[in-house]
Protein backbone atom coordinates (compact mmCIF):
# COMPACT_ATOMS: atom_id res chain seq x y z
CA UNK A 1 0.00 0.00 0.00
CA UNK A 2 1.82 3.47 -1.02
CA UNK A 3 3.07 5.91 1.96
CA UNK A 4 2.56 9.22 1.78
CA UNK A 5 4.18 11.65 4.23
CA UNK A 6 1.84 13.89 6.58
CA UNK A 7 3.15 16.71 8.65
CA UNK A 8 6.65 15.15 8.50
CA UNK A 9 5.67 11.41 9.62
CA UNK A 10 4.79 8.30 7.30
CA UNK A 11 1.17 7.63 7.44
CA UNK A 12 -0.55 4.43 5.42
CA UNK A 13 -3.50 5.98 3.44
CA UNK A 14 -6.00 3.92 1.82
CA UNK A 15 -6.69 4.62 -2.12
CA UNK A 16 -9.75 2.42 -2.20
CA UNK A 17 -12.37 4.16 -4.55
CA UNK A 18 -14.93 6.26 -3.09
CA UNK A 19 -18.41 4.98 -3.00
CA UNK A 20 -21.18 6.96 -3.51
CA UNK A 21 -24.25 6.38 -1.98
CA UNK A 22 -26.72 8.72 -3.32
CA UNK A 23 -29.90 7.69 -4.92
CA UNK A 24 -31.36 9.19 -8.17
CA UNK A 25 -34.78 10.61 -7.30
CA UNK A 26 -37.53 9.49 -9.66
CA UNK A 27 -38.70 12.83 -10.62
CA UNK A 28 -41.78 12.24 -12.83
CA UNK A 29 -45.21 12.77 -11.85
CA UNK A 30 -47.31 10.84 -9.59
CA UNK A 31 -50.30 8.99 -10.96
CA UNK A 32 -53.88 9.17 -9.81
CA UNK A 33 -56.27 6.40 -8.79
CA UNK A 34 -59.71 6.66 -8.62
CA UNK A 35 -61.72 4.57 -6.33
CA UNK A 36 -65.56 3.79 -5.37
CA UNK A 37 -66.38 3.68 -1.37
CA UNK A 38 -69.19 2.37 -1.85
CA UNK A 39 -70.17 -1.33 -3.05
CA UNK A 40 -73.77 -0.68 -3.67
CA UNK A 41 -74.59 -0.69 -7.65
CA UNK A 42 -75.35 3.14 -7.59
CA UNK A 43 -72.03 4.23 -6.48
CA UNK A 44 -70.17 1.71 -8.62
CA UNK A 45 -71.80 2.82 -11.38
CA UNK A 46 -71.56 6.54 -11.38
CA UNK A 47 -67.83 5.78 -10.77
CA UNK A 48 -67.95 3.76 -13.51
CA UNK A 49 -68.97 6.68 -15.71
CA UNK A 50 -66.35 8.89 -14.32
CA UNK A 51 -63.71 6.53 -14.60
CA UNK A 52 -64.71 5.96 -18.51
CA UNK A 53 -64.85 9.58 -19.40
CA UNK A 54 -60.92 9.57 -17.97
CA UNK A 55 -59.59 6.57 -19.26
CA UNK A 56 -58.28 5.33 -16.55
CA UNK A 57 -59.60 2.22 -14.20
CA UNK A 58 -61.14 1.72 -11.28
CA UNK A 59 -59.06 1.39 -8.06
CA UNK A 60 -59.44 -2.07 -6.47
CA UNK A 61 -60.58 -2.32 -3.60
CA UNK A 62 -63.62 -4.26 -1.25
CA UNK A 63 -65.53 -2.17 1.14
CA UNK A 64 -67.84 -4.71 3.47
CA UNK A 65 -70.04 -5.04 6.44
CA UNK A 66 -68.53 -7.35 8.84
CA UNK A 67 -70.91 -9.60 10.68
CA UNK A 68 -71.29 -7.19 14.00
CA UNK A 69 -71.57 -4.45 10.90
CA UNK A 70 -68.35 -2.87 11.45
CA UNK A 71 -67.23 -1.17 7.92
CA UNK A 72 -63.83 -2.99 6.60
CA UNK A 73 -61.79 -1.65 3.75
CA UNK A 74 -58.89 -3.64 2.11
CA UNK A 75 -57.42 -1.81 -0.50
CA UNK A 76 -56.02 -4.05 -3.31
CA UNK A 77 -53.01 -1.91 -4.67
CA UNK A 78 -50.03 0.06 -3.72
CA UNK A 79 -51.23 4.39 -3.68
CA UNK A 80 -47.98 5.27 -2.63
CA UNK A 81 -47.21 8.74 -3.83
CA UNK A 82 -50.37 8.97 -5.97
CA UNK A 83 -53.36 11.51 -5.68
CA UNK A 84 -56.36 9.01 -4.74
CA UNK A 85 -59.90 10.52 -6.05
CA UNK A 86 -62.74 8.91 -3.83
CA UNK A 87 -66.16 9.25 -4.78
CA UNK A 88 -69.19 8.53 -2.24
CA UNK A 89 -72.96 8.74 -3.37
CA UNK A 90 -75.05 8.75 0.00
CA UNK A 91 -77.70 6.27 -0.70
CA UNK A 92 -80.22 5.82 2.24
CA UNK A 93 -78.49 4.55 4.61
CA UNK A 94 -76.19 7.75 5.23
CA UNK A 95 -74.31 6.60 8.69
CA UNK A 96 -72.88 3.74 6.71
CA UNK A 97 -72.08 5.80 4.00
CA UNK A 98 -69.97 8.40 6.00
CA UNK A 99 -68.16 5.45 7.85
CA UNK A 100 -67.01 3.74 4.77
CA UNK A 101 -65.76 7.10 3.52
CA UNK A 102 -63.81 7.70 7.07
CA UNK A 103 -62.53 4.11 7.18
CA UNK A 104 -61.04 4.35 2.89
CA UNK A 105 -59.29 7.46 3.85
CA UNK A 106 -57.93 6.83 6.52
CA UNK A 107 -56.82 3.51 5.21
CA UNK A 108 -55.04 5.64 1.99
CA UNK A 109 -53.73 7.43 4.51
CA UNK A 110 -51.88 5.37 6.12
CA UNK A 111 -50.97 3.51 2.96
CA UNK A 112 -48.77 6.72 2.25
CA UNK A 113 -51.11 8.36 -0.63
CA UNK A 114 -49.85 11.49 -1.42
CA UNK A 115 -53.38 13.35 -1.66
CA UNK A 116 -56.97 12.04 -0.54
CA UNK A 117 -59.36 14.08 -2.78
CA UNK A 118 -63.07 12.62 -1.41
CA UNK A 119 -65.81 13.11 -4.24
CA UNK A 120 -69.06 13.50 -3.08
CA UNK A 121 -71.58 15.04 -5.36
CA UNK A 122 -74.43 15.48 -2.47
CA UNK A 123 -72.91 16.18 0.90
CA UNK A 124 -74.62 14.62 3.77
CA UNK A 125 -75.62 16.32 6.92
CA UNK A 126 -76.05 19.81 4.59
CA UNK A 127 -79.48 20.73 5.94
CA UNK A 128 -78.01 20.51 9.81
CA UNK A 129 -75.72 23.59 8.72
CA UNK A 130 -77.68 26.05 11.58
CA UNK A 131 -78.16 25.49 15.18
CA UNK A 132 -81.84 24.36 15.72
CA UNK A 133 -83.04 24.39 19.53
CA UNK A 134 -80.65 23.12 21.52
CA UNK A 135 -78.93 20.76 19.15
CA UNK A 136 -75.81 20.98 17.12
CA UNK A 137 -74.03 21.99 13.71
CA UNK A 138 -73.47 18.31 12.64
CA UNK A 139 -72.57 19.59 9.54
CA UNK A 140 -69.39 21.00 10.63
CA UNK A 141 -68.71 17.80 12.93
CA UNK A 142 -68.94 15.54 9.89
CA UNK A 143 -66.50 18.22 8.32
CA UNK A 144 -63.67 18.17 10.97
CA UNK A 145 -63.98 13.85 10.91
CA UNK A 146 -63.49 13.92 6.89
CA UNK A 147 -60.30 16.15 7.80
CA UNK A 148 -59.38 14.05 10.69
CA UNK A 149 -59.27 11.07 8.75
CA UNK A 150 -57.06 12.23 5.94
CA UNK A 151 -59.25 14.18 3.47
CA UNK A 152 -57.41 17.28 1.97
CA UNK A 153 -59.79 18.17 -0.93
CA UNK A 154 -63.24 18.00 -0.89
CA UNK A 155 -65.09 17.95 -4.47
CA UNK A 156 -69.13 17.80 -4.40
CA UNK A 157 -72.01 19.65 -6.11
CA UNK A 158 -74.11 22.37 -4.69
CA UNK A 159 -73.67 22.75 -1.62
CA UNK A 160 -77.27 23.41 0.18
CA UNK A 161 -75.72 26.87 2.06
CA UNK A 162 -72.79 27.98 0.76
CA UNK A 163 -71.40 29.30 3.61
CA UNK A 164 -70.61 25.83 4.79
CA UNK A 165 -67.27 25.74 2.81
CA UNK A 166 -66.37 27.61 5.55
CA UNK A 167 -67.09 24.57 7.80
CA UNK A 168 -63.91 23.23 6.08
CA UNK A 169 -59.82 23.37 6.67
CA UNK A 170 -58.99 21.91 3.48
CA UNK A 171 -59.92 23.01 -0.83
CA UNK A 172 -63.43 22.43 -1.45
CA UNK A 173 -65.04 22.69 -5.06
CA UNK A 174 -68.73 23.25 -5.03
CA UNK A 175 -69.78 22.81 -8.63
CA UNK A 176 -73.22 23.64 -10.46
CA UNK A 177 -75.63 21.54 -11.72
CA UNK A 178 -77.54 24.44 -13.05
CA UNK A 179 -75.85 23.99 -17.15
CA UNK A 180 -77.41 20.66 -17.02
CA UNK A 181 -80.85 21.25 -16.02
CA UNK A 182 -81.46 24.46 -17.88
CA UNK A 183 -80.18 21.99 -20.75
CA UNK A 184 -82.46 19.57 -19.93
CA UNK A 185 -85.13 22.45 -19.90
CA UNK A 186 -84.64 23.85 -23.31
CA UNK A 187 -84.10 20.22 -25.20
CA UNK A 188 -86.75 18.18 -23.53
CA UNK A 189 -89.73 20.50 -22.46
CA UNK A 190 -91.77 21.28 -25.30
CA UNK A 191 -92.15 25.05 -25.88
CA UNK A 192 -90.32 25.83 -22.97
CA UNK A 193 -90.50 29.65 -24.26
CA UNK A 194 -93.95 29.18 -22.81
CA UNK A 195 -93.13 28.43 -18.98
CA UNK A 196 -91.93 30.71 -15.80
CA UNK A 197 -89.85 30.04 -13.92
CA UNK A 198 -91.19 29.42 -9.89
CA UNK A 199 -90.10 29.82 -6.83
CA UNK A 200 -91.40 27.89 -3.99
CA UNK A 201 -90.80 29.74 -1.08
CA UNK A 202 -88.71 33.37 -0.80
CA UNK A 203 -86.07 31.82 0.35
CA UNK A 204 -85.85 30.27 -3.33
CA UNK A 205 -85.75 33.27 -5.10
CA UNK A 206 -82.18 33.80 -6.01
CA UNK A 207 -81.97 30.58 -7.57
CA UNK A 208 -85.47 30.89 -9.46
CA UNK A 209 -84.47 34.37 -10.58
CA UNK A 210 -81.16 32.85 -11.89
CA UNK A 211 -82.51 30.53 -13.68
CA UNK A 212 -85.41 32.94 -15.33
CA UNK A 213 -82.52 35.39 -16.44
CA UNK A 214 -80.68 32.53 -18.39
CA UNK A 215 -83.71 31.22 -20.03
CA UNK A 216 -85.20 34.63 -20.65
CA UNK A 217 -88.26 33.56 -18.64
CA UNK A 218 -90.35 35.07 -16.33
CA UNK A 219 -90.91 34.86 -12.58
CA UNK A 220 -93.29 34.11 -10.10
CA UNK A 221 -92.73 33.31 -6.12
CA UNK A 222 -94.69 31.35 -3.66
CA UNK A 223 -95.55 33.02 -0.49
CA UNK A 224 -97.56 31.65 2.31
CA UNK A 225 -99.02 29.39 5.33
CA UNK A 226 -98.49 25.92 2.99
CA UNK A 227 -94.19 26.24 3.43
CA UNK A 228 -92.80 26.25 6.51
CA UNK A 229 -89.19 28.01 6.20
CA UNK A 230 -86.22 27.16 7.79
CA UNK A 231 -85.60 30.66 9.27
CA UNK A 232 -89.37 30.28 11.01
CA UNK A 233 -87.97 27.06 12.61
CA UNK A 234 -87.41 27.12 16.52
CA UNK A 235 -83.97 27.88 17.42
CA UNK A 236 -84.19 28.11 20.65
CA UNK A 237 -84.04 31.78 21.16
CA UNK A 238 -87.50 31.82 21.99
CA UNK A 239 -87.98 29.21 24.50
CA UNK A 240 -87.66 30.71 28.32
CA UNK A 241 -85.96 29.63 31.24
CA UNK A 242 -87.44 27.38 33.64
CA UNK A 243 -88.95 29.47 36.27
CA UNK A 244 -87.50 29.43 39.41
CA UNK A 245 -88.50 30.30 42.96
CA UNK A 246 -85.54 33.76 43.26
CA UNK A 247 -85.17 36.37 45.86
CA UNK A 248 -83.93 39.25 45.20
CA UNK A 249 -83.52 40.81 41.53
CA UNK A 250 -85.98 39.38 39.66
CA UNK A 251 -84.85 40.27 35.99
CA UNK A 252 -85.32 42.37 33.21
CA UNK A 253 -88.60 42.94 31.18
CA UNK A 254 -88.21 42.47 27.62
CA UNK A 255 -90.60 44.22 25.14
CA UNK A 256 -93.08 41.34 24.12
CA UNK A 257 -93.01 40.56 20.34
CA UNK A 258 -96.00 39.55 18.56
CA UNK A 259 -96.11 35.74 16.90
CA UNK A 260 -95.92 35.91 13.50
CA UNK A 261 -98.90 34.53 11.32
CA UNK A 262 -98.52 33.66 8.27
CA UNK A 263 -100.62 35.07 5.03
CA UNK A 264 -102.89 32.62 3.12
CA UNK A 265 -100.96 30.96 -0.01
CA UNK A 266 -100.25 33.38 -2.64
CA UNK A 267 -98.52 33.38 -6.17
CA UNK A 268 -97.00 36.34 -7.06
CA UNK A 269 -96.51 36.52 -10.86
CA UNK A 270 -98.91 35.55 -13.38
CA UNK A 271 -98.77 31.38 -13.95
CA UNK A 272 -101.95 31.10 -16.03
CA UNK A 273 -101.84 29.09 -19.46
CA UNK A 274 -98.06 29.03 -18.96
CA UNK A 275 -95.99 25.70 -18.18
CA UNK A 276 -94.29 25.90 -14.50
CA UNK A 277 -90.97 25.25 -13.73
CA UNK A 278 -90.31 25.00 -9.65
CA UNK A 279 -86.40 25.02 -9.31
CA UNK A 280 -84.69 23.78 -6.06
CA UNK A 281 -81.54 22.62 -4.73
CA UNK A 282 -82.92 19.46 -2.58
CA UNK A 283 -86.17 17.47 -2.97
CA UNK A 284 -86.80 15.00 -0.11
CA UNK A 285 -90.15 15.36 1.98
CA UNK A 286 -92.52 16.06 -0.98
CA UNK A 287 -95.54 17.46 0.81
CA UNK A 288 -94.55 21.17 0.33
CA UNK A 289 -94.06 20.23 -4.25
CA UNK A 290 -97.11 18.61 -4.09
CA UNK A 291 -98.93 21.70 -1.87
CA UNK A 292 -97.04 24.11 -4.57
CA UNK A 293 -98.30 22.03 -7.81
CA UNK A 294 -102.01 22.05 -6.69
CA UNK A 295 -101.90 25.84 -6.10
CA UNK A 296 -100.24 26.05 -9.79
CA UNK A 297 -103.06 24.02 -10.93
CA UNK A 298 -105.80 26.44 -9.27
CA UNK A 299 -103.90 29.32 -10.98
CA UNK A 300 -103.96 28.05 -14.39
CA UNK A 301 -100.67 26.33 -15.31
CA UNK A 302 -101.62 23.44 -17.66
CA UNK A 303 -97.56 21.62 -16.63
CA UNK A 304 -96.23 21.65 -13.56
CA UNK A 305 -92.45 20.24 -13.87
CA UNK A 306 -89.71 20.20 -10.92
CA UNK A 307 -86.14 20.92 -11.25
CA UNK A 308 -83.66 19.54 -8.35
CA UNK A 309 -79.69 18.41 -7.89
CA UNK A 310 -80.20 16.06 -5.20
CA UNK A 311 -83.50 13.88 -5.52
CA UNK A 312 -83.33 12.69 -1.93
CA UNK A 313 -87.23 11.44 -2.38
CA UNK A 314 -87.36 9.49 1.26
CA UNK A 315 -90.35 7.64 2.55
CA UNK A 316 -93.47 7.61 0.42
CA UNK A 317 -92.36 10.75 -2.18
CA UNK A 318 -92.54 8.47 -5.09
CA UNK A 319 -96.15 7.77 -4.62
CA UNK A 320 -96.95 11.31 -3.64
CA UNK A 321 -95.47 12.54 -6.99
CA UNK A 322 -97.16 9.85 -8.75
CA UNK A 323 -100.76 10.72 -7.70
CA UNK A 324 -100.26 14.98 -7.43
CA UNK A 325 -100.60 17.38 -10.28
CA UNK A 326 -96.68 16.84 -11.04
CA UNK A 327 -96.20 15.96 -14.24
CA UNK A 328 -92.44 15.44 -14.00
CA UNK A 329 -89.56 15.37 -11.89
CA UNK A 330 -86.11 15.67 -12.85
CA UNK A 331 -82.90 15.64 -10.75
CA UNK A 332 -79.21 14.57 -11.25
CA UNK A 333 -77.68 11.53 -10.32
CA UNK A 334 -75.64 12.77 -7.58
CA UNK A 335 -77.74 10.22 -5.18
CA UNK A 336 -78.82 7.20 -5.83
CA UNK A 337 -82.50 6.75 -6.87
CA UNK A 338 -83.24 3.85 -8.79
CA UNK A 339 -85.72 2.14 -6.58
CA UNK A 340 -87.93 5.37 -6.61
CA UNK A 341 -87.72 5.90 -10.36
CA UNK A 342 -89.75 2.19 -10.72
CA UNK A 343 -91.79 3.32 -8.09
CA UNK A 344 -92.93 6.37 -10.46
CA UNK A 345 -92.23 6.87 -13.89
CA UNK A 346 -92.11 10.71 -13.50
CA UNK A 347 -88.81 11.24 -11.78
CA UNK A 348 -86.41 11.61 -14.46
CA UNK A 349 -82.78 11.72 -14.13
CA UNK A 350 -79.45 14.37 -15.77
CA UNK A 351 -76.19 12.58 -15.96
CA UNK A 352 -73.49 15.13 -14.05
CA UNK A 353 -70.54 12.53 -14.28
CA UNK A 354 -69.06 14.61 -17.32
CA UNK A 355 -68.56 17.89 -14.71
CA UNK A 356 -67.47 15.71 -12.07
CA UNK A 357 -64.73 14.09 -14.56
CA UNK A 358 -63.50 17.38 -15.31
CA UNK A 359 -63.15 18.22 -11.58
CA UNK A 360 -60.84 15.28 -11.33
CA UNK A 361 -58.40 15.53 -14.21
CA UNK A 362 -58.10 19.34 -13.66
CA UNK A 363 -57.27 18.90 -9.90
CA UNK A 364 -54.97 15.97 -10.88
CA UNK A 365 -52.61 18.50 -13.60
CA UNK A 366 -52.96 21.66 -11.56
CA UNK A 367 -54.99 23.31 -13.84
CA UNK A 368 -57.75 26.69 -13.04
CA UNK A 369 -61.36 25.46 -12.21
CA UNK A 370 -62.55 28.76 -13.50
CA UNK A 371 -63.58 26.85 -16.61
CA UNK A 372 -65.97 25.21 -14.88
CA UNK A 373 -68.00 27.66 -13.45
CA UNK A 374 -68.48 30.01 -17.07
CA UNK A 375 -71.19 32.37 -16.57
CA UNK A 376 -72.48 30.29 -13.51
CA UNK A 377 -74.11 32.86 -10.93
CA UNK A 378 -73.62 33.20 -7.56
CA UNK A 379 -77.25 32.37 -6.23
CA UNK A 380 -77.04 29.12 -8.48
Amino acid sequence: MPIRRIGGHRSLVSLTPKLSYGFKMNVSRSGYRVFSANSSPACTELAKKITERLGVELGKSVVYQESNTETRVDVKESVRGQDIFIIQTIPRDVNTAIMELLVMAYALKTNCAKNIIGVLPYFPYSKQCKMRKRGSIVCKLLTSMLAKAGLTHIITMDLHQKEIQGFFSFPVDNLRASPFLIQYIQEEIPDYRNAIIVAKSPSAAKRAQSYAERLRLGLAVMHGEAHHSESDMADGRHSPPLSRTTTGHTGLELPLMMAKEKPPITVVGDVGGRIAIIVDDIIDDVEDFVAAAEILKERGAYKIYIMATHGLLSADAPRLIEESAIDEVVVTNTVPHEVQKLQCPKIKTVDVSMILAEAIRRIHNGESMAYLFRNIAVDD
